[in-house]
């Protein structure tokens, strides 16, 4: 351990790839700037290193900011989009703010919690899935909803959050998006206004 986050005792390089990438963001900035690339370094090497940040990996984005190990630190603890213990391959973040809680997600993260057979935040034993409680997603007209690494899936409910993990298990990546089959934020249900119904024959 080194302070608030952990060491591997493995030394952290960056792909060759994934190099060329940061130097082309670096690039982006002035010079005497470069500081202000830290964020979207510290997201390269997070996805290189299976989801999570090492002390050697930001130590290893510092040298190439040229910055103070501590200074990268301070970003990685202090934005909650980076993670600072080894997570599943599957990282499963269930917003909590109202208007999802509102609509279940208290429910949501029981479901994940059971189904799964962990805690908060820690790693199934197949290193699959684990999961965490986040706020505001962005994606409030279709709560609940639930982050899976990259993608969001709404108006979710506990068996449909079953179903979620159950493809996720077997290999599958189901389309992201509303999971009640409406279109993007289109209303829920049959109302297209507060006066009309969608044309559906009779309707």
């Amino acid at each position: 351990m080194s302070g608030p986050t952990i060491s591997t005792g493995q030394p952290f390089l960056y792909t060759p790839g994934n190099r060329e990438r940061a130097e082309r963001i670096i690039a982006r900035y002035p010079k005497g700037r470069q500081h202000s690339a830290i964020i979207p370094l510290l997201d390269i090497a997070q996805r290189q290193n299976g989801g999570w940040l090492s002390h050697e990996a930001i130590e290893y984005v510092a040298q190439m900011l040229q910055m103070a190990p501590i200074r990268a630190i301070e970003v990685a603890t202090f934005y909650t989009m980076f993670n600072l213990k080894p997570v599943g391959r599957h990282l499963i973040q269930v917003c909590r703010t109202t208007p999802c809680w509102l609509r279940g997600s208290d429910e949501l993260t029981e479901t994940c919690l059971r189904k799964l057979g962990v805690g908060m935040k820690e790693v199934t034993p197949d290193g699959l899935f684990s999961v965490m409680e986040v706020e505001c997603l962005g994606a409030c007209v279709n709560a609940p909803v639930v982050q899976v690494n990259d993608d969001l899936y709404e108006d979710l409910d506990p068996a449909r959050m079953e179903a979620l993990i159950e493809a996720l298990a077997r290999g599958e990546k189901p389309p992201h998006g509303s999971q009640t089959g409406r279109m993007n934020s289109a209303p829920d249900g049959p109302w297209t206004s507060l006066t009309a119904k969608a044309a559906q024959g009779d309707d």
